[in-house]
């Protein structure tokens, strides 16, 4: 499932207030911290995740693979922060079509 413009505005806009909720340090993005966000994702649906380590081009590869690994959407980067969403059964956000 792809979002469209439109989804993604609600989604960053919920995102606004939110704090994140993982921080991936210089250890990077290991299994354990890959549960922690498949845990995490499945309750909340939208999170937010700080990544401490590396420079830009090491973020891009890790908001990739937390996207690939945990089958999310990546909604938004700024800085060392990424926005994710994954919907899911019980539908706590109602995203406009």
């Amino acid at each position: 499932m792809s979002l469209t413009t439109k989804q993604k505005q609600v989604l960053r806009g919920l995102a606004h207030s939110l704090k994140p909720v993982i921080i991936i340090g210089n250890a990077g993005l290991t299994e354990s911290v890959i549960e922690e966000i498949k845990l995490t994702i499945d309750h909340h649906e939208l999170i937010k995740v700080k990544i401490s380590a590396g420079d830009r081009t090491v973020r891009e590869k890790i908001i990739a693979d937390v996207s690939t690994k945990c089958q999310c959407q990546h909604v938004q980067s700024i800085g060392r922060i990424g926005v994710f969403y994954k919907a899911s059964d019980k539908r706590k956000i109602q995203l406009p079509r």
